[in-house]
């Protein structure tokens, strides 16, 4: 345990992205849990994996009333997300929270007033936005010329406790959403221009979740450049693995390659630390000469610095801790987690309505 000027944070919600924060906070000097909330068993079987010794809590409110944190980490279901954080907020604690920021638009943008409001920092989990890898492809992707497409998906064959997750999960977002929120965060990255219109699909593929919600989606999105993107998510033990992994940017100039050889691999669709692996990135050239043969050979870049998964949640937590202990300003950090969830739940809409959706 930490002391001294550390940021005293109370961790709500370990399943697998609270547990990994609270690992962060518990080896980053900056940081000193001082609570752990969980409504089951969770937050034991993660005071234990941290050496025991932490103050463990049921209920969410009870422990803010007691612990007096400074900052509140949410990693819980998203549709307690919008009151949890309000409540951290009104309180005077910074809050780092798992996307999405809301199960609504109108509920992030609540949560973001009252940040503005108590003059707090909110960081959201962006967790591609701290990946050396994933830098580089929005990066190499400004070299490619205009218009871009954009083509990215993340299937995952799911079973045993990952179908569990999902099913709940499904309770109040769909697979587009969820996972959704970061590709399209990452294709507005990489086009800097202004989303117009989406339309998306859906299909229910199983009776195993709440009638009107679907576990497999695709959506499609325009921006104001002439770029489009696509994007396609499904879960569930029936989705097929062959391509759980196609992250890829084209423009006029060539284009770019996640080429996870590894993490592509079978069995691997529902393992979240394949999720972040990139391993290499293909960068192809258009040139051609005047019979029409390359001009240039596609390039390889293996990035040395991978970081795993618990790598990553450190990383975010670094960038947490120096935005408390900076004030740095992230107006635009929370403008864009607002904004990817508002296209977001427009796909969501374009696949109940069945109509183009204008932005």
């Amino acid at each position: 345990m930490n002391s001294g000027n550390s940021v005293r944070v109370l961790v709500v919600g370990c399943g697998n992205m609270g547990a990994s924060h609270a690992m962060a906070y518990h080896t980053n000097n900056g940081f000193e849990i001082c609570g752990i909330v969980s409504i089951g068993k969770s937050k034991e079987v993660l005071n234990a994996k941290l050496g025991g010794g932490y103050p463990l809590f049921d209920n969410y409110e009870l422990a803010l009333e007691k612990t007096k944190p400074d900052a509140v980490c949410i990693s819980t279901y998203p549709d307690t997300h919008e009151s949890f954080a309000i409540q951290a907020l009104n309180k005077g604690c910074h809050v780092f929270i798992e996307k999405p920021l809301a199960d609504t638009v109108a509920g992030a943008e609540r949560v973001m007033a009252a940040a503005i409001k108590a003059n707090k920092k909110l960081v959201v989990g962006y967790i591609l936005r701290h990946h050396p890898s994933w830098e580089r492809f929005v990066q190499l992707s400004h070299t490619l010329g205009k218009p871009l497409v954009m083509r990215m998906n993340l299937n995952q064959q799911s079973h045993g406790v990952m179908w569990d997750v999902h099913r709940n999960l499904m309770k109040s977002l769909s697979p587009i959403v969820d996972c959704g929120v970061h590709y399209i965060d990452v294709m507005c990255q990489m086009t800097r221009s202004k989303p117009l219109q989406v339309s998306a699909i859906g299909a229910r593929l199983t009776e195993d979740i709440p009638a009107g919600n679907y576990n497999y989606g695709q959506l499609q999105i325009r921006f104001e450049d002439g770029s489009v993107g696509w994007y396609e998510a499904g879960w569930g033990p029936m989705i097929s693995e062959t391509a759980f992994f196609v992250k890829d940017v084209i423009g006029p100039k060539g284009s770019v390659s996640i080429v996870a050889k590894d993490a592509g691999a079978s069995g691997k669709s529902d393992s979240v630390e394949a999720h972040t692996k990139t391993e290499s990135l293909r960068f192809h050239h258009a040139d051609i000469d005047d019979k029409n043969n390359f001009t240039k050979k596609d390039e390889w870049i293996d990035l040395q610095d991978e970081p795993n998964h618990q790598e990553l949640c450190n990383r975010e937590q670094r960038y947490f801790l120096k935005a408390i202990n900076q004030n740095l300003d992230l107006t635009d950090h929370m403008e864009d987690a607002v904004n990817s969830l508002r296209i977001a739940f427009a796909c969501d809409e374009s696949v109940r309505t069945g109509k183009v959706v204008f932005l």
